[in-house]
């Protein structure tokens, strides 16, 4: 038989057009499941069956209010499964047309975080495409996030899993959506906040979801990790992101994807988010039951909360627990000045175990003598104190060290610091009830609640004058780049009712 010219005509367009697809799927760049059948089953039918299972499982709060973002682990299933469905359960009845996943890096370093630079992402249950248009958007915000497979790619170590274990419990809650997966290589507060300001500045409504894949603390006796974890939790549900930067870049709280964490609160906060939920804590003692060395984890909500009466109950001390924190104070002081040793305090009561950040200051004569504090809750609050007053006495730039001859005109006063919460609008700042911290990259200063009344300032001087404290111009608390933190201190001192 022969072929008519249009049929040969035909043929050959749709010859053509199959080499265009067939050479498109050549250069489309995939990134396939690199931990199916060790993290996650394998088979798509095994995969879906226990994924629903975790989410059929799990019993979480009704929010109506818009989600922004979840906390959700990354662990083997059998281990962190059922935490990660007490989040991706709130995504029942809900659409989304984007998920951003900001995940850590496990396996590979570079300084960056790294927007996928490929089109698909693959699991058993299918291929996610990449918003190819919001990545390229994304890294042209910052020079700290950067178009690239870092941290995607194989490199001939284990598959990176951050970013692949969240994606089937995506694809069985809203199914079709667009992916933005980043891995964070520097995972410092500032690589943090710009990735975070970023993503905020693109989120123009509620079609786009952001997930942080974190665990938590790895390989303590469970005791242990349950008293880590939850100085973890404490700080993310008072949304004192600032603080738990801090600790986990300084190891003294852990979460492999603290940056990822720190990120997606400061854009959901941006993006009116206000409260963060703990659905569920557990950790892999708790399905093993092998408590010799476990891993943490966490399931959070960020979301918008509707605006409430209830008032958050401040931190307290009982007058005996705060006698016990001056005569720390003192005693700590004149072990430093007349033995040259530290002083090892009590343990105290269960509120003075309690991680707490906290300044002394010691005065002469009613003139200043030394002020020394952590801002962070880095140790339990009667060690803090311990250290503190002694750093004080002896090593307060501004004063030479004291000298026994001294010590009995000293006089002692502490400052139990509050988690920190960044200031949305400077008329939040009441002088005498709140301290400040300003940041802006390296620069950072802060001032106790009592400084503006001592001083008579207004809240405007209040803020000049921190942001001078922070090495800044008097100015500086205006710009965007700045951080401006308020938190409130228990102030209590000797000679005064307790």
């Amino acid at each position: 038989m022969t072929m008519r010219p249009k049929s040969i005509f035909l043929a050959l367009i749709v010859a053509l057009l199959l080499a265009a697809s067939a050479a498109a799927t050549a250069q489309e760049k995939v990134r396939q499941a690199g931990v199916a059948g060790t993290f996650y089953p394998a088979n798509p039918d095994e995969l879906s069956k226990m994924v629903d299972g975790f989410l059929a499982k799990a019993q979480v709060p009704s929010i109506k209010e818009p989600l922004i973002a979840l906390i959700a682990p990354h662990a083997g299933y059998p281990y962190s499964g059922g935490v990660a469905g007490h989040s991706y359960a709130l995504l029942k009845n809900r659409k989304f047309k984007r998920v951003v996943i900001i995940a850590p890096s496990h396996y590979e370093a570079f300084s960056f975080s790294a927007v996928y630079d490929g089109d698909t992402y693959v699991t058993p249950l299918g291929r996610i495409p990449v918003d190819k248009a919001f990545a390229a958007a994304l890294v042209a915000q910052s020079s700290s996030i950067r178009l690239s497979g870092r941290g995607h790619d194989p490199s001939g170590k284990q598959a990176e899993h951050s970013v692949e274990v969240q994606l089937p419990f995506l694809q069985r809650t809203i199914a079709q959506f667009q992916l933005v997966p980043i891995i964070m290589g520097d995972q410092s507060y500032e690589a943090s906040r710009a990735l975070g300001v970023a993503l905020a500045k693109l989120i123009h409504d509620s079609d786009t979801l952001i997930v942080a894949s974190s665990d938590l603390s790895h390989y303590h006796p469970y005791d242990e990790a349950s008293t880590i974890d939850h100085n973890t939790l404490h700080a993310i549900e008072a949304w004192d992101y600032f603080n738990l930067s801090r600790n986990l870049q300084a190891r003294v709280w852990e979460a492999c994807g603290g940056g990822p964490i720190v990120a997606a609160m400061i854009a959901a906060e941006r993006l009116g988010a206000n409260r963060a939920e703990l659905l569920k804590y557990a950790n892999s003692g708790d399905v093993t039951g092998d408590r010799s060395r476990v891993v943490g984890y966490s399931a959070f909500a960020l979301y918008k909360a509707a605006p409430t009466n209830s008032v958050a109950r401040p931190f307290t001390l009982t007058p005996k627990e705060k006698q016990e924190l001056l005569s720390v104070a003192r005693k700590s002081v004149e072990n430093a000045v007349r033995e040259h040793k530290a002083y090892t305090p009590p343990a105290g009561s269960p509120a003075l175990q309690q991680d707490r950040g906290a300044f002394v200051t010691i005065t002469k004569n009613g003139a200043l003598r030394g002020c020394i504090g952590y801002v962070s809750p880095m140790h339990p609050l009667i060690e803090t104190v311990g250290e503190v007053a002694a750093l004080a006495a002896v090593r307060d730039p501004r004063f030479p060290p004291v000298v026994p001859a001294e010590l009995g005109e000293l006089q002692y006063e502490v400052s139990v610091l509050s988690p920190f919460r960044r200031v949305l609008d400077v008329r939040e700042i009441h002088v005498g009830q709140h301290g400040l911290l300003m940041k802006r990259g390296d620069h950072e200063g802060v001032l106790l609640p009592q400084v503006p009344i001592d001083a008579g300032w207004d809240r405007k001087t209040f803020l000049e004058e921190t942001a001078r404290k922070a090495g800044l111009p008097a100015s500086a608390w205006k710009d965007d780049d700045t951080d401006i933190f308020l938190f409130s201190a228990l102030v209590f001192s000797e000679g005064k009712p307790l």
